[in-house]
């Protein structure tokens, strides 16, 4: 900013015709804008009292960005007047100040700046951000605005630890995603949540997250009856941990401590034996292993082994003691199945079924002279009603890449055009199915999304609607909740496919008739529609058109993901956790080390609340720029 002591013969001089120019251009911004609000009045109006400013105001910004104002802002930086870069949530007044600086500079203020309604200020639209995020997410913690969101592990059912040391290492909300677990399961984690609040003195939110019609590969054939013990090893090949298995009568069977596989035994077997037992078994491979009885528990066993062994359906075991005297031999029995993934590789075919018929790997037909291709259900039959030859298709969480090349309505017939590696990539059941360009039918509410919202709806603060498209999917979900007589329940837009991004400002007009809304900009599903490429790009405007309607964002997927499964953040890690600031939430999944990324994340964002707030860089001091030694400061122009 140019001092009252600056020399005159420094003031920059602008010529009429540039100033002309500029207010002709913002002048047109400013028509559009209105024009815009004009047409879109009936929208406007239906929004709650409390949001018609930021409808509003949505419109204003979304007016402003069907126009390409790059040159309008190089011309406007280089005289040093406002950008327009940070116009999100107060677009029509940032306008409106801009037209006034250059009308006094063109001696016609009066005239440009009054042409309009003033529109919402800069300080009212960041205290209706911060006055809508406190309603949806809780109080910000101290220091800073972003809260931190968990997902809850299925241990926080049963564990009240758990969560009560989340929410002492700094967790804001409490997330339930109810497309796992039981709705016993939801209650018993609020329950432990508001046991933990009452002891720490604090407040948590929770937020339960509907399933949505999440598509998915269908079950595959199993392989055999089989259990797998595999002993932990370390880089170099030596066990750190043996593997542990529970064995109990086949006639009277016992439930199997946490984390063991169970294996029953026929006979009497388990009844003559003793700790410092072994048992030779029959290996699938046809090797001989031993297994070394550790424990006495009632009727049953813990037997160890520091070898891995293929115990299949059926296999011989053989009880010794000491001298190798033979006991007793039984069989094993009660095996899972063990399912053997589908192995695809590029150039192959893929066919994803209406039927719920398990997959089967391809296999040769002797009466053909082409292999049968693998087949394998997917769990919408909607797909197969909307589904062109030509689209693209991506399978578990983006790793598989294909394209449909036939679609009769029962079967697609995919050619896979990427993997991860040459060698081939493992299908297997109940992974993600996305289908980038393809528009689905049917209402995102299905009927086990209602069954859970009226279980979790007297319990948590705010719902998350999963794979949102359309405004009616919203209406249907107002519908539901006032029927359930939550009006105030808070409703979170989950931003997870290319359908909902690319109608997301038909999605907030809509989503501001109701009193308390977020959105989660849900970066795993929206990655692998938009293609990753275009992640960052799309995320960020995502941020604009939110804080444009003056709604929070959550911030979700991935983030510490690392960190949360082995205890150390990587680079990338940590860098999209500072970046993750600028939104109002940031969540975590869950982890064996979730604590310690609590912790570490509530650091990294306390620290770059005070560099940045959205877009606007803050300034605080920075101590290393008094490296160079402390700056002469002056005063009316004299130094001190």
């Amino acid at each position: 900013m140019l001092s009252r002591n600056t020399p005159k013969a420094h003031m920059p001089i602008i010529p009429p015709r540039v100033l002309n120019r500029l207010a002709s251009a913002l002048t047109e911004l400013r028509t559009s804008a209105m024009e815009l609000e004009a047409s879109h009045a009936a929208p406007i109006l239906r929004s709650c009292p409390e949001h018609r400013q930021s409808a509003r105001n949505l419109v204003h910004y979304l007016a402003l960005r069907q126009h390409d104002i790059r040159p309008l802002q190089e011309d406007l930086g280089e005289l040093g007047l406002s950008s327009l870069g940070r116009l999100e949530g107060h677009t029509l007044a940032t306008l409106n100040s801009v037209l006034a600086l250059i009308g006094k500079s063109a001696g016609r203020a009066a005239r440009l700046a009054g042409a309009g309604p003033a529109g919402i200020s800069p300080r009212a639209a960041a205290r209706l951000l911060a006055e809508h995020s406190q309603l949806l997410l809780g109080a910000p913690p101290v220091g800073r605005v972003a809260r931190i969101m968990v997902t809850m592990p299925s241990e926080a059912a049963r564990d009240f630890g758990v969560v009560r040391d989340l929410v002492a290492a700094g967790m804001n909300v409490m997330r339930i995603n109810c497309a796992h677990d039981e709705p016993d399961d939801w209650r018993a984690m609020v329950v432990h949540l508001r046991r933990a609040e009452r002891e720490l003195g604090v407040s948590c939110r929770v937020q339960a997250d509907l399933p949505g019609p999440k598509l998915r590969t269908g079950l595959i054939a199993p392989f055999a009856r089989m259990a797998k013990l595999k002993p932990k090893r370390d880089a170099l090949g030596r066990t750190q941990a043996p593997a542990r298995v529970w064995l109990t009568p086949a006639g009277h069977p016992a439930p199997a401590p946490d984390g063991l596989q169970t294996v029953r035994v026929t006979g009497t077997l388990l009844a003559s034996s003793r700790e410092g037992d072994f048992l030779i078994v029959a290996d699938a491979r046809a090797r001989h292993r031993t297994l070394s009885i550790v424990e006495s528990l009632g009727r049953s066993r813990v037997a160890e082994t520091n070898r891995t062994i293929y115990l299949a359906e059926g296999a011989a075991l053989t009880l010794r003691r000491g001298d190798s005297r033979i006991i007793e031999l039984a069989r094993a029995e009660g095996l899972g199945e063990l399912m053997l993934p589908l192995v695809l590789r590029e150039g192959d075919i893929l066919m994803l079924t209406r039927a719920d018929t398990p997959g089967e790997p391809a296999r040769e037909d002797p009466h053909h002279e082409m292999a049968v291709p693998a087949h394998i259900p997917c769990s919408s039959p909607e797909a197969f009603d909307s589904v062109k030859p030509g689209h693209r298709v991506f399978l578990d969480d983006g790793r598989i890449g294909g394209v449909v090349t036939d679609n009769n309505g029962q079967e697609m017939r995919v050619s896979i055009t990427q993997v991860p590696d040459p060698k081939g990539a493992k299908l297997r059941a109940e992974k993600g199915i996305n289908f980038p360009d393809t528009e689905m039918g049917g209402a995102c509410l299905t009927p086990r999304d209602i069954a859970a919202l009226e279980v979790v709806a007297p319990l948590v603060d705010m719902v998350a609607l999963s794979f949102v498209q359309h405004p009616s999917d919203l209406d249907l979900l107002h519908e539901h909740l006032r029927r359930l007589a939550v009006p105030n329940l808070g409703v979170v837009l989950k931003v997870e496919t290319r359908a909902a991004f690319e109608n997301l400002p038909l999605l907030l007009l809509a989503a501001l008739r109701w009193p308390s809304v977020g959105v989660m900009v849900a970066r795993g599903d929206l990655g692998v529609e938009v293609g990753f490429e275009r992640l960052s790009e799309i995320q960020e405007e995502i941020l604009w058109l939110c804080e444009a309607a003056h709604l929070p964002v959550i911030w979700a997927t991935q983030v510490l993901e690392g960190m949360a499964k082995t205890g150390s953040p990587t680079r990338a890690e940590v860098t999209d956790a500072a970046m993750s600031g600028r939104a109002e939430c940031v969540m975590l999944n869950k982890g064996p080390h979730i604590v310690a990324t609590v912790k570490f994340l509530s650091r990294v964002l306390d620290r770059m609340d005070g560099h940045q707030s959205k877009k606007t860089p803050m300034l605080r001091r920075l101590s290393i720029s008094e490296n160079l030694g402390p700056a002469k400061r002056t005063r009316r122009g004299r130094s001190h």
